[in-house]
């Protein structure tokens, strides 16, 4: 793929994005239809669906041949396998539930993969008007800023992301409160805010220093892993072993020796894959 193309799809989806954007502020500080999916806590509104809808269909437009991967397409029956096909995998706003409740962390992440590669990410928190993006081997931005991350080796020094997510299944609840509870005991604190993209974006701006989740889908996280890795951390299955995106679990760390010092912590979690 000649990067001349890489950065036609990078203007675009920029456009795009500040566009779908105006429908979250929209949406906002308004009373919602608010929907479940797979449980209880896990929240669908129509204006997940909207931003949906408008970037498949403005992408597809310009770009007829490219495959799509989205939350709530998904979510209806639609499904699409990653495959080496110039591929967009799109979460319309990942942090519905602070959404719903009016708490400012949610954000569009928007990831395309070519070769089963991601070559380009942009994570937009529209309520407080924060564009994080990378390319390839272009290094990470916030707003058109260079971000790095913090560089931290120590564990006992570091704030760590942890999530417990939309289930309810009570023994994988226990596994990650366990999980949780071996953490905090080792480091500065825990903060659990409730958007997988944005906290990829804390770590590539080296607000906090590592992060975990079991139970994240490749929508979740195919940009913010990519933009993160691009601001210079590491990113691993919280086994150790290469990070697949289709695996549901993602460990990020602003260093290779901080994701080993927490590995071991951890009693790992197996999903369905996507």
């Amino acid at each position: 793929m000649a990067e001349k193309d890489i950065d036609i799809y990078y203007k675009t989806i920029l456009d795009l994005v500040s566009l779908a954007g105006k429908v979250v502020c929209e949406g906002f500080s308004i009373t919602k239809r608010v929907e479940t999916k797979e449980s209880t806590a896990d929240l669908v509104t129509e204006f997940d669906q909207r931003v949906e809808e408008i970037l498949i269909k403005k992408l597809q437009e310009k770009f007829p041949t490219h495959k799509f991967i989205g939350e709530e397409s998904t979510a209806s029956g639609i499904k699409t396998t990653l495959s080496d096909d110039p591929t967009w995998i799109i979460d319309p706003i990942d942090g519905t539930t602070n959404f719903v409740h009016g708490f400012p962390f949610v954000a569009i992440s928007v990831a395309l993969a070519i070769n089963k590669q991601v070559v380009l990410g942009v994570i937009y928190n529209p309520v407080v008007d924060y564009l994080y993006s990378a390319i390839r081997g272009k290094g990470a931005f916030k707003n058109g800023r260079p971000i790095k991350c913090s560089k931290q080796t120590e564990l006992s020094l570091s704030q760590i992301i942890g999530e417990y997510g939309p289930t309810r299944d009570t023994h994988i609840l226990d596994i990650k409160c366990k999980n949780l509870r071996v953490i905090i005991e080792k480091v500065h604190s825990i903060r659990a805010m409730g958007s997988a993209a944005l906290n990829l974006c804390l770590i590539a701006e080296g607000c906090c220093d590592a992060y975990f989740e079991y139970g994240v889908h490749i929508w979740d996280y195919a940009a913010g892993d990519l933009i993160a890795r691009e601001a210079g951390a590491y990113t691993c299955d919280p086994s150790g072993a290469p990070l697949n995106l289709v695996h549901r679990r993602i460990l990020c760390a602003a260093t290779k020796e901080l994701a080993k010092q927490i590995s071991p912590l951890l009693t790992h979690i197996d999903y369905p894959h996507d």
